[in-house]
């Protein structure tokens, strides 16, 4: 058992709590308010002038995929040997040794969304997972809570080298052809199940994708320049599919248009902290975050480690507030809004009674970068990280 006592907790759905405490035990959010007292043997952490907030989440990254200081042999992040892979699995590449888990601790960051790289047209399957655990299995959050797509320059750059998707219209070609395999797949699944027939033969790249149709995940597709956004917004019409829009760099020019799709379910804004690389990235801004949020979209902000270190979420956050973004939006574009494009806001993003005890604790605001601490880290109600200045 464990208690946080005295604390600024900014709970982000419910408001701030002056001189709060928070009661945790088994691993879940049991008590929160002014008037907790702590049980007899359960151990205090004296938050008396400290930032309490539910733990950051890092909604696109590649962490230990694409793994430090490693180079070919800790790089797993694209599979390209065909231009459609949805049968690949982060999971299976996630080594927990990566470095990067302990920096994204000590930012005060707990859960990330680590997804296959862009090359691909379909790079396979992402998911969500805690960012301490001895095993991979133990990180795991959500196994399977997004297919990874991509438009745009990366996948015509990597596959007009091979003879294959070598333009927008051979790209938006592939993915096409794929889904419509897994619509037929599916229909066979549908009427053996009506009919009591046997059911077709379990295909391991047209099942994720039948994930997809069903609505039971979304897809995350990578795409910077408004044009790729539309398009993806017609693969969403076209397949009526949950969409959700990854770095989204020229979103906020057809931001209102975006906002009227029902099948957008969110935008994960960035890497904004890096170098206009590309020709599609020449338009990114920091306002961007802001303007789509203001819009109406649900709004979250990246770091897509490792282009931009995933410990700098926090300053990423920061800037976008600075560039017009609300506080407490720009807050919640690292917590509970990505937790929900993340599929996990039932269970972490916010601090509420009866959720996991993801939770961060600062000297102070997160946004004052060049002065506030990381003073503890906590996961499932256990500290995991501790700065040892306030040990």
């Amino acid at each position: 058992m464990l208690v946080i006592q005295n604390g600024r907790l900014h709970t982000i759905t419910q408001g701030i709590i002056e001189r709060g405490s928070i009661l945790i035990q088994d691993g879940k959010i049991a008590g929160i308010g002014t008037d907790i007292v702590p049980p007899p043997g359960a151990k205090v952490i004296d938050a008396a002038g400290r930032f309490v907030m539910p733990g950051i989440i890092e909604p696109h990254s590649h962490l230990g995929i694409s793994e430090l200081h490693i180079g070919f042999e800790g790089n797993d992040t694209n599979e390209t040997v065909d231009p459609c892979t949805p049968h690949v699995r982060a999971i299976d590449a996630i080594n927990p040794q990566d470095p990067a888990f302990k920096d994204a601790l000590q930012a005060g960051i707990t859960a990330a969304w680590i997804t296959p790289g862009s090359a691909n047209v379909v790079g396979g399957q992402a998911g969500t997972f805690r960012t301490w655990g001895p095993t991979v299995e133990a990180m795991v959050l959500k196994e399977f809570s997004g297919l990874k797509g991509a438009l745009g320059e990366n996948p015509k750059r990597v596959y007009s080298a091979k003879g294959k998707a070598a333009t927008r219209l051979g790209v938006a070609s592939a993915f096409r052809e794929l889904f419509y395999k897994a619509k037929g797949y599916l229909r066979k699944q549908e009427l053996a199940a009506q009919n009591g027939t046997e059911p077709p033969e379990y295909d391991p790249r047209l099942e994720p994708v039948a994930a997809v149709l069903r609505r039971e995940v979304p897809l995350r597709m990578h795409a910077h320049r408004q044009d790729d956004i539309m398009t993806a917004v017609r693969f969403a019409r076209e397949f009526d599919v949950d969409l959700i829009i990854e770095h989204c760099s020229e979103g906020y020019m057809i931001a209102d248009e975006l906002a009227k799709e029902p099948r957008v379910k969110g935008v994960v804004i960035g890497p904004t902290l890096s170098a206009r690389g590309k020709v599609e990235t020449a338009n990114k801004i920091w306002g961007s975050a802001g303007i789509m949020q203001r819009a109406g979209l649900l709004t979250c902000i990246m770091t897509d480690h490792p282009v931009t270190p995933t410990e700098y979420l926090p300053l990423c956050a920061a800037l976008c507030n600075k560039a017009g973004m609300d506080e407490l939006e720009a807050l919640k574009a690292i917590t509970i809004n990505a937790a929900q494009v993340c599929g996990v806001a039932d269970r972490i993003g916010s601090l509420e009674v009866g959720k996991e005890a993801d939770i961060a604790i600062f000297t102070g605001h997160p946004f004052d970068a060049w002065k506030t601490e990381t003073v503890a880290t906590i996961i499932a109600g256990q500290v995991v990280y501790q700065n040892p200045k306030f040990a």
